[in-house]
């Protein structure tokens, strides 16, 4: 696909017949990796019932760098995501972010106005840098999520932190997502958030009037729960943030089951049908 003349790529779902009528789901990974970390989800029960579209971010996966330097920053992926939905002709769809993909979501989401819903982890909204301390778990990783040059064992300290300490799950897919990432979409990203350069996600989620699911790993490494039940969205799905046992900052790999039976109960729980 064509976006603004820069090539996008995307994995998509081919669902069955008893999936007619059900929304489009619009998948948006997180920093430094890509669409097929959706893999898990998309190819089973899920993907048969409804379709899903995970894209790859500019200068992630296989999509092309980005042209503009600029848009290596949050105002620059939600215009991507926007242009991306308006594209496929899904207006209506629910979009799941992670990480760096629900930031992304909750950027894009007043240019959204028409989207079912919106399911987002890993991606605690913030209103400021200030913030970050606050919502993010200091960790030795996060240096190197935000590096132009980043070392296999860097990659793989990274890795390591988007899982449970000590999960089972095969990290290697994570690491050479790390490495194949352009370094400017790392280093871009990480001097467009500290300079202030994104919305007042609380703001924008406060003022929802679509759903919203946050959902988190119960081992999540990264994002503080503490600071995620401090904040008051109206329209939160189930008034509270759902958790995922066994589970850290990529639940959709580590525990795709139930990750894709939330999102499940999270689409018809709000009558999203079509």
């Amino acid at each position: 696909m064509k976006i603004d003349g820069q090539r996008i790529t995307c994995l998509e779902s081919s669902p069955d017949r008893s999936g007619q009528g059900e929304p489009a789901v619009i998948f948006v990974h997180g920093n430094s990796s890509s669409a097929r970390t959706w893999l898990p989800v998309i190819r089973g029960d899920f993907g048969r019932r409804f379709r899903c579209v995970a894209l790859d971010l500019p200068g992630h996966g296989q999509s092309e760098p980005a042209r503009d330097q600029a848009d290596y920053s949050l105002p620059g992926y939600a215009a991507v995501l926007t242009a991306f939905v308006q594209e496929l002709g899904v207006s209506d769809a629910i979009v799941v972010g992670w990480s760096l993909g629900g930031q992304i979501a909750m950027e894009a989401a007043p240019e959204l106005p028409d989207v079912g819903g919106f399911a987002i982890f890993g991606a605690p909204p913030v209103a400021s840098p200030a913030q970050m301390a606050e919502a993010f778990l200091p960790h030795p990783a996060m240096a190197a999520l935000f590096s132009a040059q980043v070392s296999e064992s860097e990659a793989r300290l990274a890795a390591e932190s988007f899982t449970a300490p000590g999960s089972p799950l095969d990290i290697s897919e994570f690491v050479s997502d790390i490495l194949a990432t352009d370094g400017a979409a790392r280093a871009g990203l990480g001097a467009s958030a500290g300079a202030g350069r994104f919305a007042d996600e609380i703001a924008i989620v406060s003022a929802l009037r679509q759903p919203l699911a946050i959902l988190q790993g119960a081992d999540e490494q990264l994002v503080s729960l503490d600071y995620l039940q401090k904040l008051i969205i109206p329209g939160l799905w189930r008034d509270e943030v759902q958790l995922i046992p066994g589970a850290g900052h990529a639940p959709h790999q580590e525990a795709p089951r139930q990750f894709a039976a939330l999102l499940t109960e999270f689409i018809s729980d709000r009558g999203c049908e079509q």
